[in-house]
């Protein structure tokens, strides 16, 4: 992956005038809660008024987006928007604050509204229950001053990136795996934008998400303030903003350190929206449906060679650590690492089914590459991977 950030010497920082217009005055009762604001000679009053009269859209209620919507509340952003389409599970409590025990099966956007509902009920909270894409992007993000992209993959991130570029909107990003952490603004009409940093997406699951690959929750803390930060820098027009700027933060060393970002002269201008899915990589089902197997046809595989009426191998390409937690009944653990490389491959079985499976369906796509060149031929993988066996369990649960 190349980007820009070799071109140091000419990355240059940009003066920006406030991104709002300060509102009404401040009621008694906000002059009280916004005092520590307004001591701040930077802020003020006047400050906190462009703070009120300020509309943020967050790209995720998840890991990023949990710290970043509690303290834009408490900031005072007069509104706030969410998009999200995902549900509260148990996992997600270890890092997604915004989230609690009792909130578990509800909608994320549900259970974010009643937190900062709690926290500062003079918040104006807008819901988008929607998958953010190509045809509902540049709708949503219409009604907002500013994004704060906490997306967890690069489809999404370059979608973001251009809807905001297409309406002249400044966003803030945020990125998190394991101990890494990094965050920018991008404003494509003033700086560099996020193709200038990353112009290609990595290949399809070399980059792992963090279910696949875990994250030290309070990182979510640390990247998601840094990302409000930002977005109250560019609303107040106050400091310097990271446009131009990359931090990267590690967490385990407790080191923070600077890259600097350009434009890049050569590249062409952001003119529309595209299909993110093909630029990442990703393959709909339909493109490459004879190599799936839904949910429910596995089910039904897997109780026929209980009967004894038919035989295969089921796989689970996923890491031990993953196994342990949880597994399909029945399947055995070899890592997409000994398949690839070829090491694990006395571990599969030839002449015999195979269906592979992993958490989403990225890494079991890789095996079934790897052991169609090796030569196995009857070999499939479970659509959507152990996500979708989940929810499969669930609707037959619920039915």
């Amino acid at each position: 992956m190349v980007s820009l950030i070799q071109r140091n010497a000419s990355a240059r920082t940009v003066a920006l005038a406030p991104l709002v217009e300060p509102g009404p005055p401040l009621a008694a009762q906000e002059l009280e809660r916004y005092s520590r604001h307004a001591l701040i000679p930077e802020i003020g009053l006047e400050g906190q008024r462009r703070l009120r009269n300020s509309r943020v859209l967050v790209i995720g209620a998840g890991g990023l987006g949990s710290p970043a919507l509690l303290y834009l509340a408490a900031a005072g952003v007069g509104t706030l928007g969410i998009v999200d389409d995902d549900t509260v599970e148990l996992s997600n409590l270890q890092r997604q604050v915004i989230h609690g025990v009792g909130d578990i099966g509800r909608t994320k956007l549900e259970s974010a509204k009643d937190s900062i509902e709690s926290i500062n009920p003079g918040v104006k909270v807008v819901l988008h229950p929607v998958r953010l894409d190509a045809s509902n992007a540049l709708e949503i993000f219409a009604d907002y001053d500013v994004i704060l992209d906490g997306a967890d993959n690069f489809a999404t991130r370059y979608l973001v990136n251009d809807a905001a570029a297409l309406l002249g909107k400044p966003y803030v990003w945020g990125s998190i795996l394991r101990f890494d952490g990094q965050v920018s603004v991008f404003w494509d009409k003033f700086g560099p934008n996020y193709r200038d940093l990353y112009p290609e997406p990595p290949a399809p699951g070399t980059v792992p998400s963090c279910a696949e690959g875990g994250v030290f929750g309070m990182l979510c803390a640390s990247i998601g303030a840094m990302m409000v930060t930002e977005a109250v820098k560019l609303i107040t027009g106050i400091g310097q903003t990271l446009l131009g700027r990359l931090l990267i933060f590690d967490a385990l060393t407790a080191r923070w350190r600077e890259i600097r970002i350009a434009k890049d002269p050569e590249a062409a201008p952001i003119t529309e929206l595209i299909d993110y899915d093909y630029f990442c990589g990703i393959l709909a089902p339909e493109k490459n449906d004879g190599d799936l197997i839904s949910a429910a046809q596995l089910a039904n595989r897997l109780a026929q060679r209980a009967a004894g009426s038919t035989d295969f191998v089921l796989i689970d390409v996923r890491q031990p650590v993953e196994f342990e937690i949880g597994r399909i009944p029945g399947s055995v653990l070899i890592p997409l690492a000994g398949i690839k490389d070829g090491s694990a491959l006395d571990a599969v079985p030839r002449g015999v089914p195979l269906v592979l499976h992993c958490k989403a369906g990225s890494r079991s796509a890789q095996a079934l590459a790897s052991l169609r060149e090796a030569g196995y031929e009857d070999v499939v993988h479970l659509e959507g991977g152990m996500d979708a066996w989940l929810a499969s369990d669930k609707r037959g649960a619920q039915e």
